[in-house]
């Protein structure tokens, strides 16, 4: 049995912060008490003395691409060796860890062998984070992310298509609802399947107990998820003609049915022309009225897709939502509490508290008072192991 007590100055246990001092302790990297009464620490048990810092839970980036290569283009990946893309989804989840992110959701790799790297992860045959995966997305031939490997047209493709990843073992199925903005031809403002399939691929993905969780841009295939009945929408930009903005009732039907949102904080690259401006410069307001409405969201990355997408700038995007309006309490549950019950791991992960796994990280200060804290992770603690 392994052991491990954490004293420090306070937790932001995922939901409150709680002043210490704190003695966080976990036995076979589980989370079994905490005590703020000053005790000692039991016996045989190893002690992490980080008094002066302040834990939190390790960050959850639900949506990532770990195979990809910031640096490169999305497409070549169809033509890579595979122990190639596998090598480079162990460097980045290790980037990833070193910077405090102890779960992440990959919503798109070419084929499923990042089942493999998951269940070493998992397995504690080498250090890793907690991973999820989705296998590659569904999507139409030529469609957003085509080059992944998950086309599937017409309706029985589309159902072939979830029994395969139910074969696999995946953790959610993906979908292309939309087209996206980074793949040649493909239109964020039209829907690539209809109402029909899209209903058809959710229950067929239910009934084999798997969530889905869909990429949609444009409002008209946000309204057909609603309708379908998915579990998550990712990046959920409500695209229309006249640019992006939120439908109400559709926000109101989100959190009614509970349907989680991932939002992607795409800060720009370079100067974007002014409608892609447009369409960033909402993004976190938008996340505060769907927080505001009811519905449970994730502040993620995409992390992969391009160069201002490093496999390890989630705390970099918190800061960024932070100073564009969102509170440290609702940024920081947004990649904790929240967003692992958006990854479906909520009962688990994203918390400080008893029965929950021992991810957590330390930072200097106060981050509820000032984000900033949360680019200088100190520590980090994965399943019980100090492992930065």
């Amino acid at each position: 049995m392994h052991r491990l007590a954490i004293r420090a100055a306070g937790l932001f246990d995922g939901q409150e912060f709680l002043a210490g001092p704190v003695l966080v302790m976990s036995e076979n990297g589980s989370i079994v008490d905490i005590d703020c009464s000053g005790a000692h620490p039991p016996e045989h048990a190893d002690m992490l003395d980080l008094r002066d810092l302040t834990l939190l839970p390790g960050l959850v980036d639900a949506h990532t691409h770990l195979s990809w290569e910031p640096q490169g283009n999305p497409e070549e990946l169809l033509f890579e060796d595979g122990e190639r893309l596998l090598a480079r989804a162990r460097l980045h989840a290790g980037q990833a860890l070193s910077a405090g992110i102890t779960t992440l959701r990959d919503l798109g790799s070419r084929g499923f062998d990042l089942a493999g790297l998951r269940e070493d992860y998992r397995r504690g045959r080498v250090v890793g984070p907690e991973l999820l995966i989705s296998g590659p997305p569904i999507t139409r031939s030529k469609g957003h992310g085509w080059f992944l490997g998950g086309v599937a047209d017409s309706l029985d493709q589309v159902i072939a298509a979830v029994a395969e990843r139910a074969r696999r073992g995946v953790d959610w199925v993906k979908v292309m609802a939309t087209g996206g903005f980074t793949t040649q031809g493909s239109d964020p403002a039209r829907p690539n399947y209809d109402l029909e399939t899209m209903r058809a691929l959710v229950r067929s993905a239910h009934a084999r107990g798997l969530p889905v969780t869909a990429h949609a841009h444009a409002t008209s295939g946000i309204a057909d998820l609603v309708e379908a009945g998915v579990d998550g929408i990712e990046h959920c930009t409500f695209y229309t003609s006249r640019g992006a903005v939120l439908d109400a009732t559709l926000v109101e039907a989100m959190a009614e049915q509970g349907i989680r949102a991932g939002i992607t904080l795409a800060r720009p690259q370079g100067v974007p022309e002014p409608w892609i401006q447009d369409i960033l410069d909402r993004v976190v307001p938008h996340a505060g009225e769907l927080m505001r409405a009811g519905v449970r969201v994730a502040l993620c990355t995409d992390a992969g897709i391009n160069p201002a997408r490093p496999h390890d700038v989630l705390p970099a995007d918190l800061v960024y939502a932070a100073d564009r309006g969102l509170s440290g309490r609702q940024v920081l549950a947004a990649a904790t509490s929240v967003a692992a019950e958006v990854c479906g791991v909520g009962h688990r992960k994203g918390r400080i508290a008893p029965g929950y796994d021992a991810d957590l990280i330390a930072v200097s200060g106060n981050p509820l008072h000032d984000i900033r804290a949360i680019l200088e992770v100190r520590a980090v603690v994965r399943a019980g192991l100090l492992v930065r």
